[in-house]
């Protein structure tokens, strides 16, 4: 059963590669953005999605940093006190009674 669904992924994996390599062909004419003080880029349609997908995770990854690290100083914070206790693994409890 795990190598049809496998399988099964790789083709979709596969089909989406296919769509938006078609897309790319498709999409080669040149494409114009109107930028500030009447600045003007010219490119293929296809680099500016590109660029815009990119643009746009720089940013998300951007926004989520102060959040990111304000979880890790407090995680390293409670790591260095002395009287911070660990929490109890599920590895290391005793098992119930009567297995």
């Amino acid at each position: 059963m795990t190598k049809l669904t496998r399988l099964l992924k790789w083709i979709l994996k596969a089909a989406v590669f296919f769509a938006l390599f078609a897309f790319a062909l498709n999409n080669q004419q040149d494409a114009t953005v109107h930028l500030l003080f009447g600045r003007q880029w010219r490119a293929p349609m296809t680099l500016i999605v590109l660029t815009a997908f990119a643009l746009g995770m720089v940013v998300g990854v951007l926004g989520m940093l102060p959040g990111w690290w304000s979880r890790r100083s407090a995680h390293r914070q409670a790591a260095a006190r002395p009287d911070a206790r660990a929490p109890m693994d599920d590895t290391l409890a005793p098992p119930p009674h009567g297995v």
